[in-house]
This record gives structure tokens, C-alpha cells and sequence, in this order.
């Protein structure tokens, strides 16, 4: 990990902290919620002994990257503006790309808007989701899944004092070892659970107490406001991307997910990504791969076999 070198670049009008090791064709890996670069430490270290460039950045409002205050700071437009300035710095023509839950959103984005810049993507947890024109995001999540599904709740300000509340590591804990298939709901009494009387909860073997020390210390001093206005602009995101209403993903995909993750056991997930809309979606998509027995976290939980995964993939271009 000390061989890991950090920087800051400024990009897109914000400064934005980037992990990095290797020399060679950048691989930009992009994190989800609620997590940082440091998701990535096993791909860096090794598509590092590779002979790659391995990226990750903290994304916009998270670990030591700035987060503006203004929730409407966080659309599509603002994430895809921050890595396509990051790309822009490297001084190379395209990278590949990985992307897990918010990244794996962040890169479907990308590919959309600047296919020019990506040679290949890997979207792990998070198929495509093609912009419907008649449901906002919100609006159409409230009535299939109610209004306790974390998405709905996640757009609710009291939301960060719930966290606060149930305390910050309790709550990456939760996230971390979570294997309940999804929808998820958080009731508005008691969202999380009571860590004072429930059973502790436990790490899971591929999280270290070194590694929740890490997360804590930096959600601490930054806090959620900034990643949980991702969610908070999906329907502002939603109006911004019309032009792109119908439009096809034109970039070589490989999309990965474990059979017991909470976006693919998420009614009608299963039924997208096994039929013929996503393959209709994203024509150049070339692998579906399904991890049995792995939940969520599958780059932390299995790295060496999505490492390979993803590495007889891109070496392919």
C-alpha cells in the first residue's frame, strides 16, 4: 500500500485527490457509495504488477477530493466533467474503465456522453439503466419499491443525522457485510437498526479493522452530504440527459455481479440483464459474468478472480 503514490489535480473547478501505481495504459477504476479510492487497493497493486497505469480517484465529494455544498452540484454532468478532465490529464487518448455501483453508473455515463475516450469499460454491480422518458427516477423508484427504498429515503435531509446517529462506523459496517437480497428499505423508525441492543454486527473477512479505521476517518471529516447528493440529483440528472433519450452504448462492455448482490436480486434487475433489452442497449456489450455465492463489494470480496475477470477482458484491445 506505501507504494501507492497520491496527488491532487485540479479538475473541472475542483481539486480531486487520485491514487495511482504502474506505468503503462491507464486503467480508471471509480468507486461507489459509501467508499473511496482505497476500494481499489487490490486492482492498483495489481494491474499495477501488470504493466498498467491503475487510477482511482475519490470522486467528488468524497475522502480528499472538495464537496461543493450545492446539491444541484452533483448531476451526471458534474461527475462526467470531473473524470473527463482527469482523462484529459494523463495526456493520453483513451483509458479503459472500471466502475463499481456509482462508478459503474458514473462510467455508463461516460460511454454515453465520450465514448471517444473509453477503449473499454467494465460495469460491475450496476447494469445499464436506459432514460425513460415518461417515469423520473424518484417518482417511478417510490412506486415500485415504496417509499422507504434507500433511494427514496437517501433524498430526505434528516437522512445524515440518521447516520450520525447510528454512528459512522456502525453504518460502513452494515453496508460492508450486508448480504440481504434487494429492494433495500430503511423504515423511518429506526433505519439501521439500534447498535446498543442488536447483535454486533461483524466484518466481513475481506474488511480489515484497518480498513473501517480508513473509511471512518475520512466520512468522518468530509461526512455524506456530498455522496448521498448523487442520489439527490437523479431526477435533475434525469432532465439534463433527454438529448441521450434512446441512445445505445457504442463502447466494448464486460458487465460482472454476484448472485447474491443487492442490485441484481432487485426485482427486475435479473430480468434486463438476461434478456434481450440490455444486449439491444449496449450492442457491443461482450460478457455477462455472474459471481455465485458474492454479494455487493465483489472486487473486495473475490479480487483475484474479478482481477483476472477484468484483465482477459481489456487485454483483448
Amino acid at each position: 500500500m506505501e507504494t501507492i503514490e497520491h496527488q491532487l489535480v485540479s479538475v473541472n473547478g475542483i481539486t480531486m485527490h487520485v491514487a495511482e501505481k504502474g506505468k503503462g495504459p491507464v486503467v480508471l477504476f471509480l468507486h461507489g457509495f459509501p467508499e473511496l479510492w482505497y476500494t481499489w487497493r487490490r486492482q492498483i497493486l495489481a494491474f499495477a504488477a501488470l504493466g498498467y497505469r491503475a487510477v482511482a480517484p475519490d470522486l467528488r465529494g468524497y475522502g480528499d477530493t472538495d464537496a461543493p455544498e450545492a446539491v444541484a452540484r452533483y448531476t451526471c454532468h458534474h461527475i462526467v466533467g470531473d473524470v473527463v478532465a482527469l482523462i484529459e490529464s494523463f495526456g493520453v487518448e483513451k483509458v479503459f474503465v472500471v466502475g463499481h455501483d456509482w462508478g459503474a453508473m458514473i462510467g455508463w455515463y461516460l460511454c454515453l456522453f465520450r465514448p471517444d475516450l473509453v477503449t473499454a469499460f467494465v460495469s460491475l454491480t450496476v447494469d445499464f439503466r436506459p432514460r425513460n422518458p415518461r417515469w423520473k427516477p424518484v417518482q417511478a423508484m417510490k412506486a415500485f419499491f415504496g417509499g422507504d427504498y434507500y433511494m427514496c429515503r437517501f433524498q430526505e435531509p434528516e437522512i445524515e443525522a440518521e447516520i450520525k446517529k447510528y454512528g459512522t462506523a456502525n453504518y460502513i459496517k452494515k453496508v460492508m457485510a450486508s448480504r440481504k437480497p434487494g429492494p433495500p428499505c430503511l423504515p423511518k423508525t429506526n433505519p439501521f437498526g439500534n447498535p446498543d441492543t442488536d447483535t454486533p454486527v461483524a466484518l466481513p473477512s475481506w474488511f480489515s479493522e484497518e480498513d473501517l479505521k480508513y473509511y471512518v476517518n475520512k466520512f468522518e471529516h468530509k461526512g455524506f452530504s456530498g455522496p448521498l447528493n448523487y442520489y439527490r440529483t437523479l431526477d435533475l440528472s434525469w432532465e439534463l440527459t433527454a438529448p441521450w433519450t434512446g441512445s445505445k452504448v457504442k463502447v466494448p462492455v464486460k458487465f460482472m455481479v454476484g448472485d447474491e448482490d443487492v442490485i441484481y436480486t432487485t426485482p427486475g434487475v435479473k430480468e434486463y440483464v438476461h434478456g434481450p433489452s440490455f444486449k439491444k442497449d449496449v450492442p457491443l456489450l461482450e460478457d455477462i459474468v455472474i459471481l455465485e455465492g458474492v454479494a455487493h463489494f465483489l472486487h473486495q470480496e473475490k479480487p483475484e478472480a474479478v482481477n483476472a475477470y477484468i484483465h482477459n477482458f481489456i487485454n483483448k484491445f
